[in-house]
């Protein structure tokens, strides 16, 4: 049997699916099957698609406008608000004060998502940080610069875990790399055109008798509530939701949908929950090493996020007009292999040679970036860096989307994940630091460095560990990743 076989053929036992269809995970194979409920292949293909438009359009747009308000300090810092209220090394810790809330919140968010929708948790929260931007373009000193940005903290921290854990219900597991690699691709966007958007911002100086830097932060706060109202009318709930909001797809075209997850990993079924089980999944070593790579990941790519116009300025000589739009060439180079990598892992079913090759792209960018004597050439550097951080955050999310089953521990494993990945995020903030500028901040591309060759180290034996399990289901058939008493034996880890 192929390792990576996923025909599960099982019956689902889920009362509240039973209304949609009592067949509705009857069949076997997760791909397209002419004859599965009385669907034809173009039908089948249309609802896929009909899926894309309305759920992974509208979360990566949301996406890129949360994206973009955590990140925006250092175009508000270039454009004068560090002067202004006088910030110094608290600019660093006004960075590092948004991870706090926004680590030690993220465990519940997936449960809260469960229980009121997606719809609803992810537009409320999407509309209170907006007003938490709006309210950042008018403070007068560290303090309340420092508790808004704790605040946003405790409200953004709901967001990305809940939109890793409602795509991966609504795909199979080699559907889910080009999804999250487009969902990321948009938050790109964000991080690529936020230097222009901010420059064109901080031409609004003195309107109102508002500074620069407080129209980015006024402005981008109003586009984020906008698109927060608009999200509760353009989002989705689960699938196997019963919950009203399916103008897009009828009950038989649900039932198609969550009949191929069934297939695929055997987990569309919701059990009720349960604390023990939910925390249970924490005994499970790989998603702990799930969690340490998506934190050295977002390790690199918050640094430059945060800091790479400043390094522009500072290391390589930019003005400040040139670093805002200097920005956005190497996430647009970025997407680029970001999309592709995603198309290749989804086709040759694998994952972690894809998070390899990323972390040598940024393996070889980083001495350029931090080491050549020609500046130009160094920003070449700051294209392979930034390509390879950024296309690895969407890799390592498909990387442990295949390797986990059942709801509850699929909805733990996200939130460890993007916990990590805000603990990744303040050791972002802090890696290019204020006196390291004359060094040409070399501290933090030698951070840089180990967290890239750290990432290379856990996917070798989070493979070594997958080919062997695999190895012994094929010749014992033990059950891996078993999360109920029912669990299919075929399911095999991808690596």
């Amino acid at each position: 049997m192929d390792r990576r076989s996923h025909d599960l053929d099982e019956k689902s036992g889920d009362p509240e699916l039973r209304h949609i269809d009592d067949s509705a995970v009857a069949g076997s194979g997760s791909d397209i099957h002419p004859d599965d409920h009385d669907l034809t292949e173009q039908e089948q293909k249309q609802i896929i698609r009909r899926v894309d438009r309305r759920l992974v359009v509208t979360v990566g747009l949301m996406y890129c406008v949360s994206l973009m308000d955590r990140t925006n300090m250092s175009a508000a810092n270039i454009a004068g608000m560090s002067v202004e209220l006088q910030l110094g090394a608290n600019y660093n810790i006004a960075n590092l004060l948004f991870f706090i809330p926004y680590i030690i919140c993220q465990p519940p968010s997936t449960i809260i998502c469960r229980a009121i929708g997606p719809r609803i948790h992810l537009a409320i929260i999407t509309i209170l940080w907006g007003a938490v931007m709006i309210g950042m373009g008018f403070v007068q000193n560290f303090g309340q610069l420092a508790g808004t940005r704790v605040l946003l903290g405790v409200l953004e921290a709901g967001f990305f875990p809940s939109c890793v854990y409602l795509l991966s219900t609504w795909y199979t597991r080699y559907e889910v790399g080009k999804r999250y690699s487009l969902f990321y691709l948009l938050g790109c966007v964000a991080s690529a055109f936020a230097g222009i958007l901010a420059y064109g911002l901080m031409q609004m100086n003195g309107l109102a008798n508002l500074t620069g830097w407080r129209w980015i932060f006024t402005m981008e706060g109003i586009l984020t509530c906008c698109l927060g109202i608009a999200g509760y009318w353009l989002l989705v709930d689960f699938p196997d939701s019963n919950r009203k909001n399916w103008s897009f797809l009828g009950d038989r075209e649900r039932a198609w949908v969550v009949s191929r997850i069934a297939r695929d990993r055997g987990d569309s079924k919701v059990e009720a929950f349960n604390m023990g089980k939910f925390l249970r999944a924490g005994t499970d070593w790989k998603i702990w090493a799930y969690a340490l790579i998506f934190c050295c990941s977002t390790t690199l790519s918050y640094a430059l996020a945060y800091t790479l116009p400043i390094i522009l300025i500072e290391n390589m000589g930019f003005n400040v007009a040139q670093a805002q739009c200097l920005v956005a060439p190497p996430y647009a180079f970025a997407g680029f292999v970001m999309l592709l990598t995603g198309w290749l892992g989804d086709k040759y079913r694998v994952r972690g040679p894809i998070i390899i090759v990323n972390m040598v792209l940024a393996l070889i960018g980083l001495p350029i970036m931090g080491w050549h004597s020609n500046a130009n050439v160094r920003y070449f550097g700051v294209f392979l860096v930034t390509a390879g951080a950024n296309s690895n955050i969407p890799a390592v999310m498909s990387f442990q989307a295949n390797n986990v089953r059942g709801q509850w521990k699929r909805a733990f494993c996200s939130a460890t994940l993007v916990g990590f990945g805000g603990i990744g995020g303040i050791a972002g903030s802090l890696v290019f630091r204020e006196q390291d500028k004359l060094t040409g901040y070399k501290p933090g591309m030698y951070a840089c460095i180990t967290a890239a060759l750290l990432n290379i180290v856990l996917v070798c034996i989070c493979d070594l560990a997958f080919w062997r399990q695999n190895g012994k289901a094929d010749r014992e058939g033990k059950i891996l990743e078993a999360h109920d008493e029912d669990a299919s034996s075929s399911f095999r880890y991808t690596y």
